[in-house]
């Protein structure tokens, strides 16, 4: 069994802080650290969001190179939580191979009366840079922010426009890359 977080409690405190950090902002690229151990799939900044933000009562999705008996056994273990079969009924999904990820509605994008009960992506890519690539507006940014993402297919940002026209309904994307993360929430506008 691979370790966990060394100090549960503040490690993953302090992970989410960063991932707030990065959902406060789109586009913000935020450090994180992760675990000294994780399974072969998963970049460490991916297994830290994942200690922090899964648990019993999150059902998780994960996509079929996230589905390892490695990755399984330590989500279990450490996260304790119910893993789905189904991407609709999942609140979390962990999508490490981003280029065959299921298109963006395939995910549960709440409901007018309950938007908050959507799914949230956990996206591992290869790279995040800040300052390129795709321009970024909306909540948390001041006046434009730039984002490139590399990993990820180009219907992505297509997929990403639609989901903000779905606004209140939609779901909140956490881009993960070796070490560090970037949010694009559902609130985010996404242009050239």
């Amino acid at each position: 069994m691979l370790a966990g977080l060394a100090d549960p409690v503040l490690d993953s405190q302090r992970i989410f802080r960063a991932v707030l950090e990065a959902m406060a902002h789109p586009g913000r690229v935020v450090a994180v650290e992760g675990p000294p151990e994780t399974p072969r799939a998963l970049h460490r900044a991916a297994a830290a969001v994942c200690l922090a933000l899964v648990d019993l009562e999150t059902p998780l999705w994960l996509d079929p190179a996230a589905r390892t008996p490695e990755v399984l056994e330590a989500l279990r273990f450490h996260c304790g939580c119910p893993i789905v079969e189904e991407v609709r009924g999942a609140r979390f999904a962990l999508v490490v191979d981003a280029r065959s990820m299921p298109p963006l509605e395939a995910y549960d994008g709440g409901s007018d009366e309950y938007p908050d009960r959507s799914a949230t992506l956990i996206v591992q890519v290869a790279a995040l840079t800040a300052d390129a690539g795709k321009r970024l507006t909306g909540p948390g940014i001041a006046g434009e922010a730039r984002l490139a993402v590399d990993g990820v297919p180009e219907r992505f940002w297509a997929e990403l426009r639609d989901n903000h026209a779905r606004f209140p309904r939609g779901v909140d994307v956490i881009l993960v890359a070796p070490a560090g993360v970037a949010a694009l929430p559902r609130t985010t506008e996404v242009g050239d």
